[in-house]
């Protein structure tokens, strides 16, 4: 076997399960399945992922780096931290709308495996020291400078996160109450970034100073 046609079995294999993890979830996926949907035999699939759980990951990590690769991409110093972080959340929106079906796989994979978060961080490691430490510095000189109120980046990734992804994690209960076709529903997401990035920005703008009292005068 070429080193080119390993690649594409690896891929095809990869892809497979993408597909079946994200139709049925890990726990209700076998190797035998992957392995007919790839096209091959299920000895394949142990030798090029050894295990199932190797497998997730494997689908994870290249979700991961994709989103990663995108946030990599927008670290431009030209750029204002207010434009920056419109970037950043638009990314967010944008990979969870490539992958709808990727927050019910994660959400459920972390509650009942939580001994995942562990190779996830792993995972993330390197990629979010990367992005952290330069974006700590521009959020601390942007509070200094007043522009946004004091916050965590913690608060800002709750934020981006939970908006983010409760568009995709709604939408079959949106769907159903409003009546809207999946053409219809992919016209409210778009609206929906937009609103998201809005409501996050509008939320880091400092608190209004109140307006000085008037005094009032006695007439004598």
């Amino acid at each position: 076997m070429t080193i080119n046609t390993e690649q594409n079995m690896e891929k095809t294999i990869l892809d497979a399960a993408e597909k079946l993890f994200l139709e049925k979830g890990f726990a209700m996926v076998s190797t035998t399945q992957i392995a007919k949907a790839a096209g091959c035999n299920q000895a394949l699939v142990h030798y090029y992922f050894r295990t199932k759980d190797r497998l997730f990951e494997a689908v994870f990590a290249e979700k991961l780096k994709t989103f990663f690769s995108v946030i990599f991409q927008t670290h431009d110093e030209s750029i204002s931290f207010e434009e920056k972080l419109k970037k950043y959340i638009s990314a967010h929106f944008d990979m969870l709308m490539a992958n709808p079906k990727l927050p019910f796989l994660v959400i459920n994979e972390l509650t009942t495996n939580p001994e995942r978060i562990d190779s996830l961080k792993e995972m993330l490691g390197q990629s979010i020291s990367y992005v952290y430490g330069p974006f700590q510095k521009e959020l601390d000189a942007e509070i200094e400078a007043g522009r946004i109120r004091p916050t965590t980046i913690p608060d800002i990734i709750y934020s981006m996160v939970s908006l983010n992804v409760m568009a995709f994690i709604g939408a079959p209960i949106m769907k159903k109450i409003l009546y809207l076709k999946d053409e219809h529903y992919k016209v409210m997401l778009m609206h929906r970034k937009e609103e998201n990035i809005r409501i996050i920005l509008t939320g880091l703008k400092p608190d209004a100073k109140p307006e000085a009292t008037k005094k009032t005068t006695k007439r004598k």
